[in-house]
């Protein structure tokens, strides 16, 4: 059965808080926070102190603009503080992100990804015990001496799920992860046709086994009664990731690649990237979103069913005042408890 997870907004931390309250009473089993507007770990320790029973995850923490020594502490605390329903998010983000706005070493990714994982897992593993680490890298070299952390740790064995596209990313979360997340754009065809391929190649290598892994495809949402309204609200939120071209194989496999094209000429045009609503086409918003009346969504979302293990439901956001995104997100909770069984 497909587990339905949520990604909470709110225009202030109580808000955020308040609507990951409101997804756990509905049925949401995972809540999830991204990160770009908010840092994704401050977010997720308010939300873990709000919740009870639902799991709080990363998706996605960036991996490569902290270290890995800091954000495996902060994965530490984090799961105390949500008692062990901690999952930590990775994703590597795109290299203009990371070295113009962090500053941040970018190198090969997929290699970057793997020793960044395995810096985690090992600092986990040996932080309590006062154990020397001493791990070679071409990225994340880490020794560390003489350190023991005087604090009791949780689990040691905190979740890591990486996000990923391309084809030797995500064969290397098959391999090294405990789960894959996937883009905010991600139709059932690409998931079935371009990453479940890459994934079962990765796990295969590992000889692991699929039952110690979960897909989690992301969903972005718009739902009302009239449905142009619905294409409307969600619009801006396709716009903002077709004006990024490391997207372009994602576009043309949908056979979206002229309308991305229009988007990016907006863009390059002077358009900020969260207003290019008004060049998307309905096309594009019908293949990579779940948007129109509720009976619709819901046809939708059973699409997955049976390819993905969870669908992280969230709201449109890119362009739009701050009640069109509060009305879309209570929508979504709504739905939530409908297909849950929670429904007040």
């Amino acid at each position: 059965m497909l587990e339905l997870t949520y990604q909470p907004w709110g225009e202030t931390l109580a808000e955020q808080d308040d609507a990951a309250r409101r997804a756990e009473r509905a049925g949401a089993t995972v809540l999830w926070t991204p990160e770009m507007h908010r840092s994704a770990t401050i977010s997720a320790a308010s939300m873990a102190q709000a919740t009870t029973s639902a799991a709080v995850g990363t998706a996605i923490a960036l991996a490569f603009t902290r270290s890995p020594m800091i954000t495996a502490l902060e994965a530490l605390d984090l799961d105390e503080l949500a008692g062990g329903r901690f999952v930590l998010g990775l994703g590597s983000g795109v290299q203009r992100l990371n070295e113009q706005w962090h500053n941040a070493r970018w190198g090969k990714p997929v290699g970057h990804v793997r020793e960044t994982v395995r810096n985690i897992r090992t600092f986990w593993e040996t932080c309590t015990t006062g154990e020397t680490i001493d791990l070679d890298g071409e990225y994340e070299p880490m020794r560390i001496r003489g350190y023991e952390r005087p604090f009791p740790v949780l689990r040691t064995d905190i979740p890591i799920y990486l996000a990923a596209m391309g084809p030797v990313m995500t064969r290397t979360a098959g391999e090294i992860a405990d789960g894959w997340i996937s883009h905010e754009l991600c139709s059932p065809g690409y998931l079935s046709e371009r990453i479940l391929p890459d994934l079962t190649a990765g796990i295969e290598r590992a000889e692991r086994s699929w039952s110690a892994f979960k897909i989690v495809v992301s969903a972005c949402c718009s739902i009302a009664d009239d449905r142009r309204s619905a294409v409307s609200r969600i619009a801006g939120l396709v716009g903002f990731y077709a004006s990024v071209r490391t997207y372009a194989d994602f576009f043309a496999f949908h056979g979206l690649a002229e309308e991305q094209d229009a988007v990016v000429a907006a863009f390059r045009g002077g358009r900020g990237a969260d207003h290019l609503g008004d060049v998307v086409s309905d096309r594009m918003v019908d293949a990579l979103t779940l948007t129109g009346t509720r009976e619709e969504v819901r046809q939708r979302l059973a699409a997955y069913d049976g390819i993905a293990d969870a669908v992280k439901l969230s709201p449109p956001t890119h362009g739009l005042p701050a009640d069109e995104t509060r009305a879309a997100q209570d929508q979504i909770i709504a739905l939530i408890g409908e297909l849950s069984g929670r429904a007040a």
